[in-house]
């Protein structure tokens, strides 16, 4: 079982110890040990740690042209590793980098590929990774195996699973020193440049107040920002409502969106499709508020409030700081 984890400016990303923490429990299904591979510079003494988020191994392949993601070359260093040390399972985040490496590693090793998965799971019978994941445009979800070849590799959205630490122990280190000079990729990073803005960050948000299509216009989304204000949170929102511009794209919650898991999640005027629910599923505690008493949100909510979010959110507001002034 092996997880690859990815980087970018010397910070390793966080859906690597997500994967860590599911590997380790599939791994002790399949009673393997688990791996975490990483193609980078200056890792050295972080490698002790990944014996903390459930990794037995490290596969550290060194190259100071590595700081950098060079597609081609992730490509050529896992599928040779990959060919040689043959895992059963190599568990890939779902980032940009994952998605664009991923596919063509499983390509050149002739194995099975599955995308976006939004659960993992072992088949104890065959020892299959059953991978699901939704399709169909999200309308349903589809488990999926590739029983016929090895290794069995899935990218998996940052947020489906949490990090969790464990007893620290001695875990097994092999670093592969490579001298990779810039006329061994097709490609050359000449700048990398930084878009400047307000950074918002829905996956590592402990509250999210999210607004659907029941919120009835952009207008309308100041009364989910004023809920998100007096609750210190993040302001969120479905699919419709960036499409018709009530909303920015980086505040999208679901399927084409962000993947998030805040301790509390508000659902305002969001009917519960799959492609949002897939989304925010894994939320600690679930509000959900809606007029429509049958609304699919509210198999999922732990809590619901069937009414006009209009009337509800107000009360909601000056509830939240009446309490604040009491403390």
């Amino acid at each position: 079982m092996w997880v690859v984890a990815e980087h970018y400016k010397g910070i390793i990303h966080k859906v690597a110890y997500q994967l860590l923490a599911k590997g380790r429990e599939l791994a002790d299904i399949l009673n393997v040990s688990l791996t975490l591979v990483i193609l980078g510079d200056k890792f050295d003494a972080l490698l002790d740690e990944f014996g903390e988020y459930g990794a037995d191994k490290v596969i550290y392949v060194k190259s100071t042209l590595l700081k950098d993601y060079y597609s081609d070359l992730y490509v050529k260093t896992l599928t040779e590793l990959i060919s040689k040390r043959k895992p059963e399972i190599v568990l890939i985040g779902a980032t940009p980098t994952g998605r664009d490496f991923a596919p063509r590693v499983a390509k050149r090793l002739n194995a099975g590929l599955t995308a976006d998965c939004t659960g993992l799971d072992i088949e104890k019978e065959t020892g299959n990774l059953m991978q699901t994941r939704p399709t169909f445009g999200g309308n349903i979800m589809a488990t999926i195996r590739t029983p016929t070849s090895r290794p069995q590799l899935a990218t998996v959205r940052p947020g489906i699973f949490k990090a969790v630490t464990c007893e620290k122990k001695k875990i097994k280190i092999t670093k592969l020193e490579k001298e990779y000079k810039e006329k061994d990729s097709v490609a050359k990073i000449v700048k990398i440049i930084g878009k400047e803005k307000k950074k918002i960050n829905l996956e590592e948000a402990e509250i999210i107040v999210a607004g659907g299509r029941g919120v009835g216009s952009k207008e309308g989304f100041k009364l989910i920002k004023e809920l998100a204000e007096v609750l210190g949170a993040e302001m969120g929102g479905s699919r419709v409502t960036v499409e018709l511009n009530w909303l920015e794209q980086d505040r999208q919650v679901g399927q084409t969106g962000k993947t998030v898991s805040p301790s509390l999640y508000i659902a305002c005027g969001i009917s519960g499709a799959i492609q949002h629910l897939v989304g925010m599923q894994n939320s600690g505690i679930i509000v959900a508020i809606n007029r429509d008493v049958n609304a699919p949100i509210f198999n999922v909510a732990h809590y619901g409030i069937v009414g006009d979010l209009h009337e509800v959110i107000p009360v909601l507001i000056e509830k939240v700081k009446k309490a604040k002034l009491e403390e």
